[in-house]
């Protein structure tokens, strides 16, 4: 049984078998790709060039990457397999954003389920052709996404108290978005990107709700992200606090990926290592972005920089963030082969 009293799903004996054998890798960043497609806005809304989305706004949808899933399937659906064919076990849906609070942007809210059925579905099409030509098993992870929005922090310097989100307003946009994953047939749910605990926390809640709603328990990966120099999220976490503060949800890994390069994400990848009785998975930039946006650290640059997190038996799964590319996951995957997985210490 699983902390949340169902049964588990068959993926967690299938994800614990490779685990055990190897380090896992995860896939790389998805914008990187789409901004090579160099898309317009009739690109996005599927109007001459792809399928028309059946869902309205009066908003530009240029740069609301989630709605390719339903413009832009076979685009989406390539890179996904892509990231497969570089090495990628686990590969990411499309769905960072597609949750009704950070889809108000486009006024696109009533897609919302549909993004996250269909993004499922997407990426577990890509890895059938993929282990259909190779054989090996390959993990569909739900994306979420931390929102536009902080539940801790007021955006009003001059209101201290005032927040542009409440817990409820994310769980209830979370659990719409997790159902739909589920719906879709992701393996794993994988919370990432957390700059404010609050918000990951309605996220559990709402994942182990719509767990609760299927009957069976999913695997559930959690990643924060520390914002900078200080070693904090921007909530105020240090790595070993951020831990305490999720280690109720038993997750099958936790991690740190975006904001940093993997040098400087070290240190405090080796803090969460040495205190989470779980998997550690860390996916961090191609470096940090230059004065352009751009990231310059090429395959060859990154992939020895996480090798050192295996070599020091500090991960039991990496991939990439910002910046990477499907030549970035292969590279990494050949720099960490030779190196045996973390050992997970059990909980207490």
């Amino acid at each position: 049984m699983d902390m949340t009293g169902l049964a588990k799903s068959p993926v967690f004996e299938a994800l614990n078998r490779a685990a055990s054998e190897r380090i896992l890798i995860l896939d790389g960043a998805m914008g990187t790709q789409i901004q090579q497609l160099n898309l317009g806005e009739d690109d996005y809304t599927g109007h001459g060039s792809g399928h028309a989305c059946r869902h309205h706004s009066d908003h530009p949808q240029q740069g609301n990457n989630d709605l390719l899933i339903l413009t832009q399937p076979e685009a989406v659906e390539e890179i996904h397999y892509r990231y497969a064919k570089a090495g990628a076990d686990i590969v990411e849906t499309n769905t960072f954003s597609a949750t009704t609070i950070a889809q108000a942007d486009y006024g696109m809210q009533e897609a919302v389920h549909d993004l996250n059925v269909q993004g499922a579905r997407v990426v577990r099409r890509a890895l059938d052709r993929a282990t259909a030509e190779d054989g090996k098993p390959r993990f569909v992870a739900g994306a979420i996404g931390p929102t536009n929005r902080t539940a801790s922090i007021s955006p009003d310097v001059n209101n201290p108290g005032y927040r542009a989100v409440s817990f409820d307003d994310l769980r209830i946009a979370y659990f719409q978005q997790a159902k739909g994953l589920i719906a879709g047939g992701a393996d794993i749910l994988l919370i990432e990107t957390i700059f404010d605990t609050l918000n990951a926390k309605a996220a559990i809640f709402a994942c182990i709700q719509a767990m609760e709603a299927h009957g069976r328990a999913l695997p559930l990966m959690i990643s924060g992200t520390i914002t900078d120099a200080s070693g904090r999220t921007l909530s105020g976490q240090t790595p070993t606090a951020f831990w305490y503060s999720v280690r109720h949800a038993q997750p099958w890994s936790v991690g740190l990926n975006c904001a940093l390069g993997a040098s400087a994400m070290r240190p405090h990848l080796a803090e969460l290592s040495g205190v989470a009785e779980t998997n550690i998975c860390a996916y961090p930039n191609a470096g940090l972005p230059n004065a352009f946006g751009q990231y310059d650290e090429g395959p060859m640059d990154t992939a020895p920089q996480v090798a050192e997190f295996a070599r020091e038996g500090l991960v039991n799964v990496v991939g990439g963030c910002c910046g990477t590319t499907p030549d970035h996951i292969r590279a990494i995957a050949d720099a960490v082969a030779a190196y045996v997985p973390r050992k997970v210490p059990e909980y207490a």
